[in-house]
């Protein structure tokens, strides 16, 4: 049996799609050799719109997965997909069985109800507007009114890991750290922000480094990329999370979902009061 090199794979939401973009990549990841072609089909909430669906799956079909609460429309793309002898799947619907099994209650079907405008999703807002208004060493005078603060030499992903945590609702600042520059004098206030330091091996920082200096056209960052230097900026890293008691979150092998994730577990452990498990052990 030869196997497929690629396949089509349509996504079919009443709502944004990302929550079957989600499901789908978690699926498709486990595939190595074998390439999804995505169509990505968002807002289908009427009969017109699930007409131009359904003439997509038909000109290129595979497997559909869908999150359609309109029970019509969920079923007239089940039988198209039937009649084509394709794979149809609503992905929530084993997810809510057993919801409604535990429950004992039926479900409300409620069309993007995971993007309602709730005080959740206001947070989330509220959250990324702060975050970037302190986005590289633009630390908030009260380090309070953040919930983690990300310290890291250059190129440890310290924005975007921040700009994860942002959306997670967690209002987050990050200060870069150069060895021959005072550390700021919020950081040794009283405050409740979490700090986390970043940091990376010397392969991965000096990689991106150069990348970033070839993409800039800069010429005078040969200390920037030097092995030396950046050995002595991650040792730096270390002395100063040692001495004041800041966890250490070494991003070499980490995605930026990975790195937030470890950081929130972090900072959950702290406010159980369990001991946090940290990367510092490989200092």
């Amino acid at each position: 049996m030869t196997l497929p090199s690629l396949f089509h794979m349509h996504l079919v939401s009443d709502a944004t799609g990302e929550t079957l973009a989600a499901i789908a990549k978690a699926a498709i990841v486990q595939y190595q050799n074998i390439r999804a072609i995505e169509h990505v089909h968002p807002l289908v909430r009427t009969q017109r719109q699930l007409k131009r669906v359904l003439a997509d799956i038909e000109a290129e079909p595979g497997i559909v997965l869908y999150t359609v609460v309109n029970p019509v429309l969920a079923a007239e793309l089940e039988e198209h997909c039937q009649r084509l002898k394709i794979p149809c799947l609503a992905v929530l619907r084993p997810i809510m069985q057993v919801f409604e099994s535990y429950l004992g209650a039926p479900q409300t079907p409620t069309v993007a109800g995971q993007h309602v405008l709730d005080a959740d999703y206001f947070r989330r807002i509220d959250a990324m507007n702060f975050t970037m208004a302190h986005d590289d060493g633009r630390l908030p005078d009260n380090l309070s009114d953040a919930d983690i603060v990300l310290l890291g030499i250059s190129r440890t992903s310290k924005t975007p890991t921040s700009l994860y945590l942002a959306q997670r609702g967690y209002k987050t600042a990050n200060l870069p750290l150069v060895p021959q520059v005072a550390l700021p004098e919020q950081l040794f206030r009283q405050h409740s922000a979490f700090v986390v330091c970043l940091i990376a091996n010397v392969d991965r920082i000096a990689d991106v480094r150069r990348n970033r200096a070839i993409l800039m056209a800069d010429r005078d960052l040969e200390t920037y990329v030097d092995r030396d230097t950046i050995s002595a900026e991650i040792a730096y890293t270390r002395k100063i999370a040692a001495q004041y008691g800041w966890p250490i979150i070494d991003v070499t092998r980490r995605s930026i979902e990975e790195s937030a994730t470890m950081i929130l577990k972090l900072l959950h452990d702290r406010k159980a009061g369990s001991k946090p498990e940290t990367d510092s052990a490989n200092a």
